[in-house]
């Protein structure tokens, strides 16, 4: 069949490539430390897990409103009013399989050929993907270590044209465990005022931080017309696999989002939205311990990753990976993300994995046990001495 020919400006999730590589060498007999999926590696919640269950044997097995059932819109208006200090109404919310698709629909419903896209770089994969596939152009801003992965406010400023149609920000950030402080969000919110931009506010991670508080670019004034917050379950309640995400956003916007909704899923699986409305409402003690689990394990592989020659590593703000330096040791990101499989049996992604801007650096993710990243700190320090 021939293509056509969007599909090749389609990318994918390298993670998932490295995964597969490396269920494959332990489908050799090769012991294999996976540091390579951002996915919690805790259950879901019990509550969680029982509300999905009652929601199944109670008949919510069926369609439901494309963009959400009213309960579960109500509560997460609720939850995003308490945590950004806005008013939000269930109208702007859209609920979706996971949170790609707002990214893919609003793209899609706002962006064509011969409009640009800012988005940071090194980033989630997707933006640049789905950048590309609807036509548009994108146009990195290089997140800087030496600004703790945030950007140059003078290059974003320079980046912006009469043809930017979207900025895209994600704080706290994948790959980098990056935050966005108040005053970088302020004068990106000015940016945008004055040119009236929208922004699509990727905070997935907005439940992981450590030691500071959530700051979101919807609560600047004026911005909330602007902004479109993508949030969603996976992460926060360690819920990949129900795939449950959502939008919020202006009312209008929210309208054509649920067309697109229509057109592509129908609906979000109606279990899946009873046990989301359980997990916003019940109790978040599990968040809670999850978030300390992944402040010791942050501790641990920063100390030991600095104790690596040729590796230079920041402790992250939030979200669960490290994206640690690499230039010291002597090869490419590339090199050595492949020379640590092959050789010492850490499955980690090479930084250009989430961009040009990635080279120099590798991500790893520390959703995993204490003595998992203890072994992989031994494996990597002993396979980079013999470099």
């Amino acid at each position: 069949m021939k293509l056509s020919t969007r599909m090749s400006r389609l990318g994918t999730e390298t993670a998932f490539e490295v995964l597969a590589k490396a269920k494959a060498l332990e489908a050799q007999g090769r012991e294999i430390v996976h540091l390579e999926i951002g996915e919690p590696d805790f259950d879901t919640p019990a509550n969680i897990i029982d509300a999905a269950v009652e929601a199944l044997r109670s008949g919510h097995t069926h369609y439901t409103a494309a963009n959400g059932i009213p309960p579960l819109r109500e509560a997460i208006a609720e939850e995003v009013s308490q945590t950004r200090d806005i008013p939000v109404h269930p109208d702007q919310v859209v609920v979706v399989p996971g949170g790609k698709p707002i990214m893919f629909f609003i793209l899609l419903a706002l962006c064509e050929s011969g409009d640009e896209v800012i988005y940071p770089n090194p980033g989630f994969p997707i933006y640049e993907s789905m950048i590309n596939f609807v036509g548009a152009t994108p146009v990195p801003i290089p997140l800087l270590m030496e600004k703790e992965f945030s950007f140059d406010l003078d290059d974003f400023r320079r980046l912006v044209t009469d043809r930017t149609r979207l900025i895209i920000l994600n704080s706290p950030a994948n790959p980098t465990g990056g935050v966005l402080s108040p005053d970088d969000l302020a004068q990106v919110a000015e940016i945008a005022l004055a040119r009236q931009i929208p922004v699509l506010a990727d905070e997935i991670y907005s439940h992981i931080l450590y030691d500071e508080a959530f700051a979101s670019i919807a609560t600047i004034p004026g911005m909330q017309d602007l902004t479109i917050i993508l949030d969603g379950y996976s992460k926060t309640y360690a819920m990949t696999g129900w795939r449950m995400g959502y939008g919020v956003m202006p009312i209008e916007l929210a309208q054509h989002i649920t067309k697109l909704m229509v057109n592509s899923n129908s609906c979000t699986a109606a279990f899946s939205q009873m046990a989301g409305v359980e997990a916003l409402k019940g109790p978040q003690d599990a968040v809670a311990e999850m978030v300390d689990a992944f402040r010791r394990r942050r501790d641990l592989i920063v100390d030991g990753l600095n104790d690596i020659p040729g590796f230079r590593c920041l402790l992250p703000k939030g979200a669960f990976y490290v994206f640690p330096n690499i230039e010291g040791a002597g090869k490419t990101s590339q090199e050595l993300a492949d020379y640590l499989l092959e050789e010492a049996g850490v499955a980690l992604l090479a930084g250009t994995c989430f961009g040009a801007y990635g080279e120099g650096f590798l991500r790893l993710s520390y959703a995993t046990s204490e003595a998992n990243i203890a072994k992989a700190l031994d494996l990597i320090k002993g396979s980079v001495a013999r470099l």
